[in-house]
């Protein structure tokens, strides 16, 4: 998989231009398309900077010596490039397994083109088929919201942190819960639904979002467009 990966991190990284302002996502399909950028922008000379979405990637962009803004200074991005959990035939997607959602989803809402690099393995049917919809909690709330997601049909767990004790703690300070649906019919109601629970921060439905997705499929790319397009920031 991680020459998919690979492939689909150097096709993205061709819709980088000068002067532009990129929003960059989080996990490991996204630290390479920061090694094809750092790549690209000294063998172009070009003059880019970027917006992380969690420490993970500030940190990478920063030992590749690329520079780092913020939406304080830069509200709209010319383009924004993450990674995907899950990724449907509508271009709707499963996020947040890295625990990075809800930057993520701000930084992808604030790009006027937002593209999605994936492996083969993240092309699903429908939505829920093989990943948990992550949500990120307030800590005071987890136990409630949890109780509602359960009415709502999901099978839910407090992400649990590794190598360390007690829960994931997300870059703000939050918890994850993972919502195991059997299968998400309407993501765009459900998206809604959920966050209209008390104590929920964003949950990991990216519906209508995604402008285009590169999928490395054995040593080809594959690219899907949207149909519907979403409004522009």
């Amino acid at each position: 998989m991680e020459d998919e990966k690979r492939l689909a991190a150097l096709a993205a990284v061709k819709h980088v231009e000068d002067g532009m302002v990129i929003g960059v996502g989080s996990g490991s399909t996204v630290a390479l398309f920061i090694e094809a950028l750092a790549n690209v922008v000294r063998e172009q000379d070009l003059c880019v900077q970027c917006v992380p979405t969690s420490y993970q990637s500030a940190l990478l962009l920063a030992n590749h010596k690329i520079p780092l803004t913020s939406l304080t200074e830069h509200p709209v991005l010319d383009l924004a490039v993450d990674g995907a959990d899950e990724v449907d035939p509508n271009l709707n997607l499963i996020k947040g397994m890295g625990g990075a959602l809800t930057q993520e989803k701000i930084v992808a809402s604030s790009a006027k083109t937002l593209v999605i690099i994936i492996d083969s393995s993240k092309l699903v049917e429908i939505l829920g088929y093989k990943t948990p919809l992550p949500v990120e909690v307030i800590p005071l709330a987890w136990r409630t919201v949890a109780n509602k997601l359960e009415l709502l049909g999901a099978k839910v767990e407090l992400r649990s942190g590794s190598g360390k004790v007690g829960p994931v703690v997300t870059d703000n300070g939050n918890f994850i819960l993972d919502a195991k649906f059997p299968i998400i019919e309407n993501p765009e109601k459900l998206e809604k639904e959920i966050n209209n629970i008390p104590g929920v921060v964003e949950n990991g439905l990216f519906v209508k979002m995604a402008k285009l997705v590169y999928v490395g499929q054995g040593k080809s790319v594959k690219k899907f467009e949207a149909k519907n397009k979403r409004n522009p920031p």
